[in-house]
């Protein structure tokens, strides 16, 4: 009996608690390329997190990886990420080009570009992404700027950062 119990508290109960949580985190990745002259960025998100943002938010249903899925859904992520994501640079307010999306198992990776920028001395982030339907969300911010790497993570309740370099 005191074996069942045993085996009980440390293999089974553990198994529970762990499929119960959810982590929700995004990451975005700052790169400065001097040689293009553009700042790029990717961002990976969990493809049912944005997917139940995007539905819920445009009342539409993009059924993504399906045979089902929006053919013109590219139109909804540009204009979520234009709503919830924006950068400056060095003080500068800097619009960003949607380059695409690829899907890699269940994440969805968006490649975004900020064109002609000479240098690189502060960059300023607003990341609101999936904070509105998931509180818990957090939104981590790598960059790398030559040789400096820089890092922030943002939340609902802080959903801005500046990075110095």
């Amino acid at each position: 009996m005191k074996f069942k119990h045993t085996f009980l508290l440390l293999f089974i109960v553990p198994l529970f608690s762990f499929s119960a949580h959810k982590y929700y985190l995004s990451l975005t990745q700052i790169n400065f390329k001097s040689e293009t002259k553009s700042v790029q960025i990717i961002i990976n998100v969990f493809m049912d997190d944005i997917e139940t943002a995007l539905n819920k938010d445009y009342n539409i249903n993009l059924q993504l990886t399906t045979k089902e899925e929006l053919k013109n859904n590219d139109v909804y992520f540009k204009k979520y990420l234009k709503e919830k994501l924006a950068f400056k640079i060095d003080g500068v307010a800097k619009e960003y080009i949607y380059i695409g999306k690829e899907y890699d198992g269940d994440l969805v990776y968006f490649y975004l570009e900020l064109e002609n920028i000479n240098k690189v001395n502060t960059i300023e982030v607003t990341n609101t992404i999936l904070t509105n339907h998931f509180p818990n969300q957090q939104n981590l911010i790598k960059s790398k700027i030559g040789k400096k790497h820089k890092s922030i993570l943002l939340t609902k309740d802080e959903s801005y950062g500046k990075l110095k370099y």
